[in-house]
This record gives structure tokens, C-alpha cells and sequence, in this order.
């Protein structure tokens, strides 16, 4: 029996990565730059305006908000009027208002000294101006303003080159795009960014008792599950996921069907009847196309599955139990990290916390256990807590509803029986449900 660590050297040794391609950066987003994006032009481009208010000269309104003497007449202005109004110690500064700058203006305008002008946030300064008053310091007047509060030269201006400077590096090879990451590189002028593309998943589903779910099982039947609960998983890992659906066992269609798959994916996912005849017809089926090698790993669920590279690239195969928690399982053991790598993903094994059980758990010695668990946070302590979900879960690995309940997996270790009350244990963290 292979462990887990053996089996997963063995997946990560396999990955296809797509090659790196250039999307539209609105397509961006998730994906992984696979450039360094340097800026060819400053940004801003320009010296920009903050916020609303209105564009002075620093040294114009140094007076507002200061302590005014008992005797206005004592201060020296340079010529700016001052007021000290009724019931307030602090001085008020008067400057008439010339004109008005818009965001988006085009026209140069300068100002002079002792004057002051409305602008908008993201005008061009005005030449000479040197700092911006915002609006709320002000009485907001159009011909002329009252100035409440002093500002030092350079305050709510968006300085040219302040974000980036020609030759600076944007977004970085290997960051996530994310909304910033795409607002940074439409603002230096980026229509386009070379990233990692999300691998291609293909998900096929073999059995004869399986019906598609738009149509009625006879008897014996059942609804295909893992087509679309591993397509689902597939696409939460990060994966461009097709769900080809039911196909048939005859060995010619089948190989035709995977043979497809193959050609047009970076990981192919087939799930079936594992370790019995429907293994030896599927592996007989694809056996010009590669090993497909059935093996026991010694972790559970799941311990029978199945491995290999098919088609002349060598694309990773894996064929999964038809049990769905077993299905599920697995693939989040095994089939998920190679998603990851393949996007390239720096980490791509799921969080884990150590947590405290609230409740004994019962695992299978020699094999590593992946136990449905529900992972909470003790109020007091901080101490993340878990309990298993399921009376056994040597007995009710098959409950798929137990599944949708856990937020983690507990992971037990091989050696483990038994955990008591209390006891530490490592947890998976599962995808988070809004």
C-alpha cells in the first residue's frame, strides 16, 4: 500500500502546465501574471488634484486656523484679507475665486497670488498652485471662499509619478491579478497581460447504472453525482473544467471519449467503479494511450484509485472511486494540488490549523484518515475546536449529505486509532459556503 506522500510525489511530478497566453485583462482576474509588467509612462501623469476643494497657494492661507491676537491689525497678512469670526478664537482667510478647473480639463490655467480656484479631484493643478484646501475646511463660496484651515504645500495633490515612475514594475511575475492588480494595469495603459492560463479539467463519469440528471433512473439506475460534483470541484480549485457527463462502457467508445479528453486537457478526471470488472474493461480500453495503474494508497476514504499519464503528452489521468465522498475526497487530496501547481500556485495544498477535538474520533489504522469535520473557534481561547460529523467513518463514508455539512477535513494520521477529547489534530480547510 502506497501513502499519501508517495502518491502525491508521484501526481506533482506529472503536472502540464498551458503555456502562458495574453488575455484581455478584464479575463485577468485569479490568474497568475506570468510577466513582469514594467510602466513605460509615470503615473499619475500629471500633478492631481486630491479632492474637491480648491487649489492655493500654501503660504496664502498659513493664517487659517491659527490663534488670532486681540488686535487684527498686528498680524502681518502679505496683503491676504483675515477675519476672526464672531465667537472663535482661530482666524478665517479670504481669497477671491477665480475660476473653476474640472477633471478632465485640457487648458492650461495658472493661477496668481492671493487668489484661489475651485477644482475638482483628478483636475490638473493650476500652475503655481501648490496645495489643495478640500471643501469641507471651506464655506464652499463660488465668488469667494472662507478658509478655515491652513494646509502645507503639497497636501491633497496627487504628485506626477507619486503610484509608479517609468521603469517601475507594476504587477510582478507570479502575483495574483486580482481587482487591484487589474486597475493597476489598466491605469499604465494595459489592455492586455501575459498570465497563467487555468488548466483544462476534464471530468468523465463511467458506469452503466448512471442516468444523466434531466432523465428519470429505471431500476437498478442512479443519477450521475460525481460528473458534476468533481466539474464543480475542478472549477473552485481554479480549473477551465469540461464535464463531458455518462460514457459508455463499450471499450472502443470509451477510448474514443478519453482519447479526446486527452488531446484538449491538461488533466483528465474519469470516475467509475474502481478495483473491480469495470476497472480491468477501462484499463484494457486505454491501454494504447498509456498506464492507468490501480492502486491502494493508505489513506480513507478512498484508498483504491487510480493513476497515470495518457496520450502523447503524458496528461495526468486519475480515475476516482464511484463513491461521491470517496470521489470528493480524493480529489481534494490529490487531484486539487495538481490544479494548483498547474496554475502556479506557490502554495497549493489547502490551509490547515491545528484544532482540539470536542468529541472522541475513531480513524483506520495504517491508512492516513480524511474525516468530515465541522471546524469552529472557541470564543474565550481563540483555540480553533472540531468534531468529526458521522457516527463512523468507516460506516458512513458514502453519506454525501454529512459532506455538504463539513467546512474541513480531519486529518488523522495512519499510526492513529483513536483521538480523544481534547486532543490536537490537524484540519483541511474545505471551501467556505457564503
Amino acid at each position: 500500500m502506497r501513502s499519501v506522500q508517495d502518491q502525491l510525489s508521484l501526481v506533482a511530478a506529472s503536472v502540464v502546465a498551458p503555456r502562458p497566453v495574453q488575455v484581455a485583462i478584464s479575463e485577468a482576474q485569479g490568474l497568475l501574471c506570468a510577466e513582469e509588467v514594467v510602466t513605460a509612462a509615470p503615473l499619475p501623469g500629471f500633478d492631481q488634484v486630491a479632492v474637491d476643494g480648491y487649489a492655493v497657494r500654501a503660504v496664502d492661507v498659513a493664517l487659517a486656523g491659527t490663534i488670532a491676537p486681540d488686535d487684527l491689525d498686528e498680524i502681518d497678512s502679505g496683503g491676504i484679507e483675515v477675519s476672526r469670526p464672531d465667537g472663535s478664537d482661530d482666524l478665517v482667510v479670504h481669497l477671491p475665486v477665480v475660476g473653476e478647473v474640472a477633471a478632465g480639463s485640457r487648458t492650461p490655467v495658472r493661477l496668481q497670488p492671493g487668489q484661489a480656484l475651485r477644482v475638482q479631484t483628478g483636475a490638473p493643478m493650476p500652475t503655481l498652485a501648490d496645495a489643495v484646501v478640500p471643501l469641507r475646511w471651506t464655506d464652499g463660496g463660488d465668488q469667494r471662499v472662507m478658509i478655515g484651515h491652513g494646509v502645507d504645500s503639497g497636501d491633497y495633490v496627487r504628485r506626477l509619478g507619486d503610484d509608479v515612475m517609468p521603469g517601475d514594475v507594476a504587477v510582478r511575475e507570479g502575483a495574483v491579478i486580482g481587482p487591484a492588480q487589474v486597475g493597476l494595469l489598466a491605469a499604465v495603459g494595459r489592455s492586455r497581460v501575459l498570465v497563467h492560463p487555468r488548466p483544462r479539467v476534464a471530468v468523465i463519469a463511467v458506469g452503466d447504472e448512471l442516468v444523466d440528471i434531466d432523465r428519470e433512473p429505471g431500476p437498478g439506475q442512479v443519477y450521475d453525482v460525481n460528473s458534476y460534483a468533481l466539474a464543480a470541484a475542478a472549477r473552485d480549485a481554479g480549473a477551465d473544467v469540461h464535464r463531458v457527463g455518462v460514457a459508455v462502457r463499450d471499450k472502443e467508445r470509451l477510448r474514443e471519449v478519453v482519447e479526446a479528453q486527452v488531446i484538449r486537457s491538461e488533466i483528465v478526471v474519469i470516475c467509475g467503479s474502481v478495483g473491480g470488472e469495470v476497472s480491468r474493461e477501462v484499463t484494457e480500453a486505454l491501454a494504447d494511450l498509456g498506464d492507468l495503474e490501480i492502486d491502494r494508497i493508505a489513506m480513507h476514504p478512498g484508498s483504491v484509485q487510480g493513476f497515470g499519464r495518457l496520450g502523447r503528452d503524458e496528461i495526468p489521468t486519475f480515475w476516482l472511486p464511484a463513491n461521491p465522498v470517496s470521489a470528493l475526497v480524493t480529489f481534494e487530496v490529490m487531484v486539487r494540488p495538481l490544479i494548483r501547481i498547474a496554475l502556479g500556485k506557490r502554495q497549493p495544498m489547502r490551509r490547515t490549523v491545528t484544532a482540539r477535538t470536542i468529541g472522541p474520533i475513531a480513524s483506520v489504522t495504517g491508512r492516513t484518515g480524511y474525516l468530515r469535520g465541522q471546524l469552529m473557534r472557541d470564543e474565550r481561547s481563540g483555540d480553533y475546536l472540531v468534531q468529526v460529523i458521522g457516527e463512523s467513518p468507516t460506516g458512513t463514508s458514502h453519506l454525501l449529505a454529512e459532506l455538504a455539512e463539513a467546512n474541513c477535513l480531519i486529518v488523522v494520521d495512519e499510526d492513529v486509532e483513536e483521538l480523544e477529547t481534547g486532543d490536537r489534530v490537524e484540519v483541511m480547510f474545505l471551501a467556505q459556503r457564503g
